[in-house]
């Protein structure tokens, strides 16, 4: 193995220290309070992303195709930086692990290293769903014009990179959908099965939502983005309210997109759980 793939290796690993870090895969015993923490801790990986992209412009010269400007590849500059990465991410083994969906799962190389034998906690017929798509979209096209402002400041592969932060950590949090749906079913399997053999989605999705849970988390998270991104000086004030980023937009992701797309990844895994 040449001296260059394993330096690659090794920023892979790096770049993944935050997946690995209490997963919920890591857990012997599948349980909804162990999801939620889980879930509590990602809310301050997607704020701190968020605040991070939020350094840079829009810069949406790297958004547009054919403008990269690379021998042999026709897309966005942006997409060319995730498709790599994802590439090498995925010889270090990092999806290998049934919590991280690739964007761009086809013709990933094989891993490298030896894997690490994660529990098989999900049903087969739905480990394999995968909301990137509709992910990529909703990131591009909706949530991050609201997030920054219009302008170009040259600084395209950081602004690239901290957009993929932003997408992996925004994946891995609306895939969880996985583990809840697997949990809640086991917990209450008959309640489950009559729906599920029928097809009645609007029955599933009543079944999985808690209004008084959804606000509280979204309460949460905005609070998260005024701490996080408040600006703080020496006389421990906050000047003016000043925020990196808006609190009441991480709030808005959650409500808009984040909850109802984690939703319907439970329905879908539910679909398929008695196959």
């Amino acid at each position: 193995m040449s001296f260059l793939i394993l330096f690659l290796l090794v920023l892979a690993r790096e770049a993944m220290a935050d997946v690995s870090s209490n997963p919920i895969s890591a857990s012997d015993t599948l349980t909804l309070d162990g999801i939620r923490d889980s879930l509590i801790r990602q809310e301050n990986s997607i704020v701190y992303s968020l605040i991070e992209r939020a350094r840079f412009p829009l810069n949406r010269q790297i958004y547009l195709q054919n403008n990269a400007s690379i021998p042999g590849f026709s897309g966005s500059l942006v997409e060319f930086i995730v498709r790599e990465t994802e590439a090498i991410q995925a010889k270090a083994g990092r999806y290998e692990n049934p919590e991280e969906n690739p964007f761009f799962p086809e013709s990933l190389p094989r891993p490298l290293v030896n894997p690490h034998k994660y529990p098989k906690d999900l049903h087969p017929s739905g480990a394999s769903i995968n909301m990137n798509k509709a992910i990529w979209e909703f990131y591009f096209d909706k949530f991050l014009p609201l997030l920054v402002a219009d302008g170009d400041d040259g600084n395209y592969a950081a602004t690239a990179a901290s957009d993929l932060a932003c997408l992996q950590a925004l994946s891995r949090r609306i895939h969880c959908g996985k583990y809840v749906a697997e949990v809640k079913f086991r917990d209450a399997p008959k309640e489950y099965e009559t729906p599920i053999r029928s097809k009645e989605r609007d029955t599933l999705t009543k079944l999985l939502t808690f209004v008084a849970v959804e606000e509280m988390v979204k309460k949460r998270v905005e609070k998260k983005a005024m701490v996080f991104g408040q600006e703080v000086t020496l006389n421990n004030t906050n000047e003016g309210g000043k925020h990196t980023i808006d609190p009441s937009l991480a709030s808005r992701l959650y409500s808009e997109w984040v909850i109802p797309l984690t939703k319907e990844v439970e329905v879908e895994y539910l679909l398929c759980r008695l196959e």
